[in-house]
């Protein structure tokens, strides 16, 4: 299998309060950038041959040097960020089709993730990727923990509950057949349409589409706010003392 990952991580992080425009994705988990998490799954994944990243361009040579200290291998190119995360994953896939053009060589499947989400296993990146080939996409998801209820007609009051057992929360990578997913990032630049995720893009385009779902742990949090910080510690000490 030839799975291509595409790690968004120009995020600037407004709701961690962080100072002077600092990525989250620099901030520190064990005495490692968050990033370096996230980029050592996808080095680690069987069915993952190359890895483009997108992000600030300040970050660029920061980057290049974990990479070559670690031995991330598979970082193919980091490309600069967009406006929106949408913006940055379609720059990635431009690059991957450039890249596809001059060498003849098409990947299977193509992943995309959040940087911030530094907890991904290699092996559930490679069975998304199995189930992206196998069905046309795949996404992670975890069953919601607490009562999801909709805002009423006054914003100030609840309206309907919704039942939790209809409920998903979507995480990634989210992986999908190369030409599925190139398809739906070139018809949402061309409608200028954006979606919160990726899967949203191929729901609107291709709407016979079905998306399987991997149900996964609720270990693959995103780093958000200030207090993923001590959790994300938690659950990194906690893999370290099983590991060890």
């Amino acid at each position: 299998m030839n799975a291509i990952a595409i790690i968004a991580a120009s995020g600037i992080g407004k709701r961690m309060q962080l100072k002077d425009g600092m990525s989250k994705q620099m901030l520190e988990i064990g005495g490692y950038p968050v990033i370096y998490h996230t980029l050592k799954a996808f080095q680690d994944a069987r069915a993952v041959s190359a890895i483009y990243i997108a992000t600030k361009e300040e970050n660029r040579a920061t980057l290049e040097e974990m990479a070559v200290s670690a031995g991330f291998n598979k970082l193919k190119a980091i490309i600069e960020g967009g406006k929106e995360r949408q913006d940055s994953v379609n720059n990635c896939i431009k690059a991957i089709e450039q890249e596809r053009h001059l060498t003849g060589v098409a990947a299977d499947t193509i992943l995309v993730h959040d940087g911030a989400r530094p907890f991904i296993q290699p092996e559930e990146i490679d069975e998304i990727s199995h189930l992206a080939l196998l069905f046309g996409a795949s996404v992670p998801a975890t069953k919601p923990k607490d009562t999801i209820k909709c805002i009423g007609s006054d914003p100030d009051f609840f309206g309907e509950t919704l039942d939790r057992s209809q409920l998903l929360q979507v995480q990634t990578p989210q992986g999908f057949r190369s030409e599925l997913l190139v398809q739906a990032h070139e018809q949402a630049e061309l409608e200028r349409w954006y979606a919160t995720d990726d899967a949203a893009l191929v729901e609107r385009f291709f709407p016979e589409q079905l998306i399987k779902i991997l149900e996964t742990g609720y270990h693959n949090i995103k780093i958000t706010t200030p207090e993923d910080i001590p959790v994300a510690e938690a659950i990194y000490q906690q893999r370290v003392s099983v590991q060890g």
